[in-house]
């Protein structure tokens, strides 16, 4: 099976802010851009950390409210402290969470759920800035063609992994959801026929149809 990188998903073209990139500057540059965060960078091109719209905000949020209208908790002393801030390294979200070219979705995916973040800068071996991935990039590995995934699960999965005919496990795929049904000689076979279709990019669920054969000797599933 072939899982999707980082590398393949990611934008290329990044926008970054230099460090000391003033905040009227940053704010042009997203607006420019058409995006909501940026990664800010040294000399040398390595990502020191993210400022995001959100960052942006927190100026404002620090502004008193002369109406008296409005009663919003006071920001923390960290959050005023970046709220003060004029220049992007004052400003952003740091360290910089960053991802690997080579790494699959599904570590991209935790790594973002771990430090709750909506993307994450891209470095190669020397940490220097490669590109810039997101939530909804890594979403798009569930743009696959229903064809292709059932062509990959079939071939990869049930043909080469798991030495199956293709008469044995019938495949339908509508929408990402995928439908298994047939009969296989080994019990412990069916489990890991569900665990590696849900694998497969793209697979939104998988429905296990497949049972053993009637009258089947129990032996052990392939690699046992």
């Amino acid at each position: 099976m072939h899982h999707r990188t980082v590398a393949e998903l990611m934008t290329r073209d990044v926008v970054r802010a230099p460090r000391d990139m003033p905040f009227k500057e940053i704010v042009k540059l997203l607006a420019e851009h058409d995006v909501t965060a940026v990664p800010v960078v040294d000399e040398l091109d390595h990502p020191l950390g993210v400022v995001s719209e959100a960052d942006l905000l927190r100026k404002t949020a620090d502004q008193a409210d002369l109406s008296g209208l409005t009663t919003i908790p006071h920001l923390e002393a960290w959050e005023r402290a970046k709220a003060e801030g004029a220049l992007a390294e004052e400003l952003m979200s740091a360290p910089a969470v960053c991802a690997r070219p080579e790494w699959s979705v599904v570590e991209a995916a935790r790594l973002m759920e771990i430090h709750n973040v909506k993307r994450l800068p891209v470095v190669d071996d020397a940490d220097r800035l490669k590109g810039v991935v997101s939530r909804r990039d890594l979403l798009r590995i569930f743009l696959r063609r229903d064809d292709a995934i059932r062509e990959e699960i079939t071939r990869d999965v049930l043909q080469q992994t798991l030495g199956l005919a293709s008469s044995d496990v019938s495949v339908e795929v509508r929408e990402g959801k995928v439908d298994l049904s047939g009969s296989v000689e080994v019990q412990s076979l069916i489990p890991i026929i569900d665990r590696l279709c849900r694998s497969v990019d793209g697979v939104v669920s998988v429905s296990d149809h497949v049972t053993q054969r009637t009258g089947a000797p129990p032996r052990p599933a392939p690699g046992r």
